[in-house]
């Protein structure tokens, strides 16, 4: 018998809650061995809103669960998985090919190593990604410093820095200036 991966396809938003009932089930009716880890994919990310900094947690794969499962010498789930599984209240669906509903496909070597290093760096000290609510072309106002109250124009962000390149006039000239994406706002004008 070998542990492989499988990705059960749920409700959007109910994630968690699925994850959870399947869990308590699983330990309810002594299935914990073969039904080892569920996992609802995350990712720390940086948001600014109304001016306010802060980290959250948005799930990578949306409407998605994935299940680490004892599968038979065939690869098969067991029975008694399956039906836990399916009889688990809210719609799930496992995830495999078209042509083969009843026989889900396992997740890949190289998937489930990009997935558990991704939920690795969730709580690890690794830096996160900023989510900046900018996009190119966009109008925005300086707020803070040598260029306060002067509006512009986005011309990239750059998340991985935590900036913005904004086009701002100066003295007449267009002039490309990089700011801390927390020091512009969206501009009306």
């Amino acid at each position: 018998m070998s542990k492989q991966w499988f990705i059960l396809r749920v409700g959007t938003n109910r994630e968690d809650k699925i994850s959870r009932n399947l869990a308590l089930r699983a330990r309810t009716n002594d299935l914990t061995v073969k039904i080892p880890n569920l996992l609802v994919v995350t990712e720390k990310v940086t948001e600014i809103k109304n001016g306010q900094r802060r980290q959250v947690k948005r799930k990578v794969y949306p409407g998605y669960v994935m299940a680490e499962i004892e599968t038979l010498e065939d690869g098969t789930i067991p029975p008694e998985v399956w039906h836990l599984i399916r009889e688990t209240p809210g719609q799930i669906k496992f995830v495999g090919t078209p042509d083969k509903p009843d026989k889900p496909q396992a997740m890949g070597p190289d998937e489930v190593a990009k997935m558990l290093k991704m939920m690795a760096t969730v709580d690890g000290p690794d830096q996160d990604v900023v989510n900046i609510d900018f996009e190119k072309g966009e109008r925005v106002r300086i707020k803070e410093g040598s260029f306060e109250n002067f509006d512009g124009t986005i011309e990239e962000v750059l998340p991985e820095k935590g900036m913005v390149k904004v086009t701002v006039l100066v003295f007449g000239r267009p002039t490309p200036i990089d700011f801390e994406y927390w020091k512009v706002e969206k501009s009306d004008a």
